[in-house]
């Protein structure tokens, strides 16, 4: 069995190159933890934070077990509804997890389909996409999705909201990122549609949606990863920082974000642990997805190794 695995990966440039990178492995390790944490909450969490019937408001504000005055049924304590913090940040993590998959799904698609549009046909649809490019990149992303966010707010029914709410937001954060697929693929596109199995493809008369996606996509596909990978971590953070401002999920799911606005309304009375250890998730996986995305960008370009 190791005789394979390691004659495997030496057939197989990434998984050597993976493997020779104790960063890059660690990093895989933690946010594996995450994500594999985040998807077992229903199994791993001590108890359902958003199950409002389970709540005690007399078990509000309790600090870690290992202190003094803590409680042993809250391993890192509660927040000031009586949630277990430890149950609410797996659960948290899950939501933003989903958001932020949804998401970086959305944008890649969107991305992807207009960069090679724009790439292989070129002329005014090719001017006229580069031109909303170029004006989406002089807003921070999160003006967009604020803007997004606002006008879905606006249009919903109020009645609708937070039943929607991960919709819009999905839509709301993939339109804000989507710029970075478009960009990229059409530039790869560029180079792509001059080689000699397009030119081939297109004198055996196939139509220009299969030279796209099925001739010209399969070669591009390592800078799409590496954006989809560093992307991800963008997203999550996104999701963290409109739910931080109030305008994310529904108060009575709350994501990473939610957890950390409450967090620091108790910060300076005492209670840190409500905001640092969600704190911390958040920090943590994002630092670890970045990691794995520097990892691919080094791995898939032979340039910056």
């Amino acid at each position: 069995m190791t005789t394979w695995w390691r004659r495997w990966s030496r057939e197989n440039e990434l998984a050597w190159l993976f493997l020779n990178n104790r960063v890059a492995q660690l990093a895989a390790l933690i946010a594996l933890l995450c994500i594999g944490g985040a998807a077992l909450s229903p199994w791993l969490a001590p108890s359902d934070p958003y199950d409002i019937a389970s709540l005690d408001i007399m078990d509000s504000l309790i600090p870690p077990a290992w202190s003094d005055i803590g409680d042993e049924r809250f391993l890192i304590g509660t927040d000031d509804q009586g949630r277990d913090l430890l149950s609410a940040i797996l659960y948290g993590t899950r939501l933003s997890l989903l958001v932020g998959l949804l998401s970086i799904t959305f944008a890649s698609v969107l991305g992807v389909t207009v960069g090679l549009m724009a790439g292989y046909l070129g002329g005014r649809f090719d001017a006229i996409v580069m031109r909303i490019a170029d004006i989406q990149l002089s807003l921070p992303a999160i003006l967009t999705a604020l803007l997004i966010d606002g006008i879905a707010r606006g249009i919903l029914p109020r009645d609708k909201h937070d039943s929607l709410m991960i919709v819009v937001l999905t839509v709301a954060i993939g339109l804000s990122l989507w710029v970075n697929f478009a960009r990229t693929v059409r530039a790869s596109t560029f180079v792509e549609r001059n080689k000699e199995y397009v030119q081939v493809s297109e004198i055996m008369g196939m139509h220009p949606l299969r030279i796209m996606f099925v001739h010209i996509l399969p070669n591009i596909l390592g800078p799409v990863l590496v954006i989809l990978t560093v992307d991800l971590a963008v997203a999550v953070l996104l999701e963290a920082t409109l739910s931080f401002l109030g305008v994310g999920v529904p108060p009575n799911q709350p994501s990473l974000g939610t957890l950390i606005r409450i967090g620091t309304e108790y910060m300076f009375s005492g209670e840190w642990w409500i905001v640092i250890f969600p704190s911390a998730m958040l920090i943590t996986m994002i630092i670890s997805i970045n990691i794995l995305g520097d990892f691919l960008r080094d791995a898939l370009n032979p340039r910056l190794r």
